[in-house]
């Protein structure tokens, strides 16, 4: 199992949380993103830079990963792919994606989009992470690798 970054957009605290459970339990990281990234010195963690472009570091991920890793994304139309490949993916506010839950999103952020770019609505992004959110996304990524390294 091996775990991957959708780094870009991934807050600090939640990489920094992926690094810390990396070299307790020797889990590979790798972190692809399309713009430098700091990474701590560790055999255990590698940064990938991709091409910039819309999605190239989506495609590297959802191309080289193997059944059974885990993805830490926010992007939606990533994770509905990462999901196909039978990997786990797991939002930066420890929100799981699932074939049960992904077409609701999907549908969501589609409509989302829609409303910004044909009515020009300003919906707004995400609000910050709060130590709540911290505590959810630790929970929810033990919960996980625990389950994945069975």
């Amino acid at each position: 199992m091996k775990i991957w970054i959708d780094a870009d957009a991934c807050p600090k605290m939640v990489k920094e949380v992926i690094y810390t459970v990396s070299a307790r339990l020797k889990i590979n990281v790798n972190v692809v993103a399309n713009s430098y990234q700091s990474i701590p010195h560790s055999p255990l963690i590698q940064f990938i830079k991709v091409e910039q472009g819309a999605d190239v570091a989506d495609f590297y991920i959802v191309q080289n990963l193997s059944p059974g890793d885990l993805v830490i994304t926010a992007d939606i139309p990533l994770a509905a792919l990462i999901i196909e490949k039978n990997a786990t993916a797991l939002n930066p506010r420890g929100e799981i994606y699932t074939e049960d839950n992904i077409n609701e999103r999907l549908s969501m952020r589609n409509f989302l989009h829609d409303l910004r770019e044909n009515e020009g609505l300003n919906t707004g992004g995400p609000a910050p992470l709060s130590k709540k959110d911290r505590e959810i996304f630790i929970n929810s990524f033990d919960r996980i690798i625990v389950k994945l390294m069975k």
